[in-house]
């Protein structure tokens, strides 16, 4: 597997060292959270203080727009964070279109190296970048949160946010692989990222909640790998929160919470469990995998 590790390793420097597409990646970061949190925050936040009020009961409403905010803050944290494991994973992949514009994808499919460490070598590459971006923005999202004075997850958390980052980036790495396979130029890359790190915040029901989608939507959105990354990772992320911020309530309470906001995936009337969640990604990657395998053998250099 050495090929494939000097071809990770070319790809990953050539990413590191383009100094403008870090740049670039890490202030789109930075710009999504702040917009979540300025605009969309308060907003929902709102909607989950009139929830608690609805709901009735003698309430302490300064403690309920706190806790509130810690909630839609956590919820924001972890759909960004699927944002970002597809976008970040697209921008690296970026190093493969440019291969082919510059005819050197072509020198590597006639060197005796087999098309899946080819593959593998853009892949992992994509993977390795998108989940170190993921983590600094877990980290950004921590340091926000303490500045707020909001409790900072605890080790077992971030452990498990870690594992979910690591399978989000290579689901998504895997299917920015296959994509690019049908793309020949940067711009239409470019184009491409574009339309894709727009929609990816619907589809993982980021900028809109769940409950506000036609019901033949949210359906689609269910069989795609985006709002199932989002969802576990909201888990993790909104446990403490919800508890919290629906103490003294019945439990109804905050697992309609939950639905209505994409913490849980419903499907023919019963909760997904995680661990389906996890297989559906992982069985994801592999086909993604191999699909593009598949296609980069059938096609004739010429064809390319």
């Amino acid at each position: 597997m050495k090929e494939c590790y000097y071809l990770f390793k070319r790809n990953l420097l050539l990413y590191i060292r383009d100094r403008t597409a870090v740049f670039f990646s890490v202030l789109s970061m930075i710009i999504v959270l702040a917009l979540m949190v300025v605009f969309l925050g308060d907003m929902n936040s709102g909607n989950v203080v009139d929830m608690l009020t609805q709901l009735g009961g003698e309430r302490d409403t300064a403690a309920d727009e706190e806790n509130a905010a810690y909630l839609i803050r956590m919820w924001t944290l972890a759909g960004i964070l699927e944002v970002n494991a597809v976008t970040i994973t697209l921008t690296v992949m970026g190093t493969m279109i440019r291969d082919e514009a510059e005819n050197r994808l072509t020198s590597f499919y006639t060197a005796p190296i087999s098309r899946l460490k080819t593959a593998l070598g853009y892949i992992s590459a994509s993977w390795a970048a998108g989940t170190a971006m993921c983590v600094l923005t877990l980290i950004f999202g921590e340091i926000y949160s303490a500045f707020c004075g909001d409790p900072l997850l605890g080790t077992p958390e971030c452990l498990k946010l870690f594992g979910m980052i690591v399978l989000n980036t290579l689901v998504y790495a895997a299917v920015s692989y296959l994509l690019a396979l049908f793309v020949h130029s940067e711009s239409a890359w470019n184009s491409l990222l574009t339309i894709i790190g727009t929609l990816v915040g619907f589809a993982g029901a980021v900028y809109l909640p769940m409950s506000t989608l036609p019901e033949k939507v949210g359906a689609a959105l269910k069989c795609l790998p985006v709002l199932h990354g989002a969802s576990m990772m909201r888990r993790v992320c909104t446990d403490e929160a919800v508890s919290e911020t629906f103490a003294g309530l019945p439990d109804a309470a905050g697992d309609s919470f939950r639905e209505q906001m994409g913490v849980s995936v419903i499907v023919g009337g019963g909760k997904v469990a995680m661990q389906y969640q996890i297989i559906f990604l992982m069985i994801f990657a592999a086909a993604a995998i191999g699909i593009s395998v598949w296609i980069s053998k059938k096609r004739r250099l010429h064809d390319r």
